[in-house]
């Protein structure tokens, strides 16, 4: 190993507009695209050398703790499947199988199913503290594959592709997918615009966590038996990416905040349980309020909404949506993807 202490933090995203059509079997037949930005909401990772031939997998915020001998594979709890993942991969890969002693903690600065990609994040930051632990050398694009081959090869779960890439590139992104392919392009929207959508952007917890690679079974299910309206739905989704992107550069923010909302009705063709009757009552009072528009981010049944507003009028829309029970809070970019350092 090449250090004995290392931490690591990957951002959190917030689904703009694609999303769906980054999953399979849609994106290798179609191609996907998606419009996301990294937010001031984090993954941790660290990992701490230990001497006694022993792994802990710790993932703090869930109350979920192993420890046992270390080699791969190790026999953790179904609950630590992300962490004992990163864990196998890189002893198989990347040291030649033999086992490494270490205690491996992990946090998210958000609940589980949140719809912002906490746990492919969570991988992104696991990645990138054991490149770091180990010595390795990789960039980005080679973190981003690495993190998705894990999480959606290695354990078999269910999801599209744009939250890795998000949480190890950063920034403002439109990223496009097929099978095994991505592409990964900064969107160069003028520095003030940028600023206005951070002060416009209003997010809203629900309190409700769900289960996305249930949903996207549904979404996928449905794309594969030729239902027509969930396919006219993703196609609606992947053109509204390029369309926001197009807002964004040209600084119409009213436009993109109703192309979020045009791009909220296309979500809701694609699975019968992208929306709940509470969150269609909290849509339609943001509405009612005057948002430009909103959607909730990620495979949708709960976790976050997003919404667009005049920055004048956001702490009225945040006091609003805290009537319907949840958390209404504010955002900020973040531009930097994936960081690690050294603590000794």
């Amino acid at each position: 190993m090449a250090h004995a202490l290392v931490r690591a933090r990957a951002p959190l995203r917030l689904g703009f507009g694609g999303g769906g059509t980054d999953v399979s079997p849609y994106c290798d037949q179609f191609g996907g695209a998606v419009l996301n930005a990294a937010i001031d909401v984090f993954a941790h990772a660290t990992i701490a050398a230990r001497d006694d031939g022993r792994v802990r997998l710790d993932a703090v915020d869930r109350d979920c703790a192993w420890e046992g001998s270390a080699g791969a594979p190790l026999n953790a709890d179904p609950d630590l499947r992300l962490l004992a993942g990163v864990y196998d991969r890189f002893i198989s890969e990347f040291a030649q199988g033999r086992p490494i002693a270490l205690t491996l903690t992990t946090y998210a600065d958000c609940p589980p199913g949140s719809g912002l990609g906490s746990s492919s994040a969570l991988v992104v930051a696991m990645v990138e503290a054991f490149r770091r632990f180990l010595g390795l050398e990789m960039d980005a694009m080679a973190i981003a594959r690495l993190a998705f081959d894990i999480e959606r090869r290695d354990l078999g779960l269910a999801g599209g592709r744009q939250d890795q890439y998000a949480a190890a590139f950063g920034g403002v992104r439109l990223m496009q997918f097929t099978e095994e392919t991505a592409a990964v392009e900064p969107v160069e929207a003028a520095d003030q615009v940028l600023r206005e959508l951070e002060e416009s952007l209003v997010l809203y917890f629900t309190g409700v966590s769900r289960d996305s690679a249930a949903i996207i079974d549904r979404q996928t299910a449905n794309m594969a038996a030729g239902d027509s309206k969930s396919l006219q739905g993703l196609h609606a989704l992947k053109a509204g990416a390029f369309d926001m992107r197009e807002a964004l550069l040209a600084g119409d923010l009213a436009r993109f905040g109703a192309l979020l909302d045009a791009g909220w009705a296309s979500k809701k063709q694609t699975a019968a349980d992208i929306s709940s009757a509470a969150m269609d009552q909290v849509y339609a009072a943001a509405k009612a309020f005057g948002v430009f528009g909103g959607k909730v981010s990620g495979a949708g049944g709960g976790g976050f909404m997003m919404f667009l507003v005049d920055p004048t009028r956001r702490e009225g829309l945040k006091r609003l949506l805290t009537g319907f029970g949840g958390t209404a809070q504010g955002c900020r970019l973040e531009a930097e993807g994936v960081r690690s350092w050294v603590v000794r």
